[in-house]
């Protein structure tokens, strides 16, 4: 059975391309790019050239670019910065639906002594600008928000935001983890000081990632010992990861704009035919300002590990919500905040496409997944008994 790979906002399919270009790296140049010699010398060289490649994606100068571990590590070491470069000011705003990275930060930081102000959103996942501008005080020394939420595909007016963070003389932090590849970027002409992007959501290996940080934006790393990285991130570089990013990044870019077309009209088609085909079902989040790529869906009166557990069978890998949270038995921390009534919370699947995505795969889950949500609903006791459904989910989570 060939697996139909629908999850790619968890992670996504290393590109053939990127794999050619690592392959010297994890065999024939493994010297450290650090090393005065030749041989070290010429892996500095592939370092550099990637990070052009990575700062072209971005619409940044390749200054201005830190590579990293990943998106976790990308946001505590922007956070972190921001606030040591501004000790004199204790507050943080964020939002109710960030990826754990950044929550369990901004969470950890209020035992420390910060204050911090989580946004709402409201039933689309939207932000009310409004209730920004009056979070903002003198004493804010960063707004940390993402670019669009890995579980709705909701994206932020991050602009709008950022001009008005800007006015109060705060740090502007994005995490682009999801955003990078799927939207077009330009830190020239962006409000943002420190951008987040992760390798493994756009065809490289997982293990690589990149921060931006704008220059003239005082930065104190969070990772101490050599000079690599500027001083602003010690460790001997992960060559063939940074080679890959680098190589991904091209590609991104390379097909971005067909991707972004063939993403929406595949995503699209998948929506309307199963919202269609399936009673009692839809669309989480905002509709129009979102990723082309993703559908978070809600099925009524059904749980949602057991759609996946069915489609799984099929060889069908979508998700329940952010793979960070899935050991977790909690329902979506981001979709609580929208508000979702438990009819629908529990039952909500999120399926996310790439461009390796096709035409015939949407077709496969277009055929069974009326079937699957039949099945599922016959076994329900709640099916007609929308009182009763909400009543067992409350009992379920008064005891977790």
């Amino acid at each position: 059975m060939s697996v139909i790979y629908l999850d790619n906002n968890a992670t996504t399919k290393v590109d053939p391309e990127v794999v050619e270009a690592i392959m010297p790296y994890l065999t024939e140049y493994y010297g450290n790019p650090s090393s005065m010699h030749t041989f070290g010398g010429q892996l500095g060289k592939a370092v550099r050239q990637a990070r052009e490649q990575v700062a072209t994606l971005l619409g940044a100068d390749e200054s201005e670019i830190v590579f990293t571990s990943c998106g976790t590590e990308g946001d505590n070491a922007a956070i972190r910065a921001a606030l040591l470069a501004q000790p004199e000011k204790r507050h943080i705003i964020t939002t109710q639906v960030e990826h754990p990275a950044v929550l369990n930060v901004c969470k950890q930081l209020e035992t420390q002594g910060y204050s911090v102000t989580y946004l709402s959103v409201n039933r689309q996942g939207q932000l009310d600008l409004d209730e920004l501008e009056a979070s903002l005080t003198g004493n804010t020394a960063l707004v940390t928000i993402m670019y669009a939420n890995n579980e709705t595909g909701t994206v932020f007016p991050i602009e709008q935001i950022g001009m008005r963070v800007k006015e109060k003389g705060a740090i502007f932090h994005v995490d682009a983890v999801q955003a990078v590849g799927k939207i077009p970027l330009n830190m020239k002409t962006s409000t943002i000081d420190m951008l987040t992007m992760s390798g493994h959501k756009i065809h490289a290996p997982k293990g690589i990632g990149a921060l931006y940080v704008r220059r003239g934006v005082r930065f104190r790393p969070l990772l101490i010992g050599g000079h690599q990285e500027r001083g602003r991130r010690a460790g001997t570089e992960n060559v063939p990861g940074i080679v890959g990013l680098g190589k991904a990044a091209e590609l991104e870019l390379r097909h971005i704009e067909t991707a972004i077309k063939k993403e929406t009209r595949l995503r699209d088609r998948l929506e309307q035919t199963l919202l269609a085909k399936i009673p009692d079902c839809e669309v989480n989040g905002d509709v129009t300002q979102r990723l082309p790529n993703t559908s978070n869906i809600g099925f009524k009166y059904i749980e949602g590990e057991a759609i996946l557990l069915l489609l799984n069978k099929y060889g069908i890998c979508a998700s329940s919500g952010s793979a960070c949270t899935s050991g977790s038995l909690e329902p979506s921390h981001v979709l609580r905040a929208m508000g979702l009534p438990y009819t629908t919370l529990h039952g909500s699947i999120r399926f996310s496409l790439c461009r390796y995505t096709t035409e015939a795969q949407i077709d496969r889950v277009i055929e069974v997944m009326p079937e699957i949500v039949e099945r599922l609903r016959a076994l329900s006791p709640f099916k007609n008994d929308e009182a009763g459904w909400l009543q067992a989910q409350e009992q379920t989570l008064a005891h977790r």
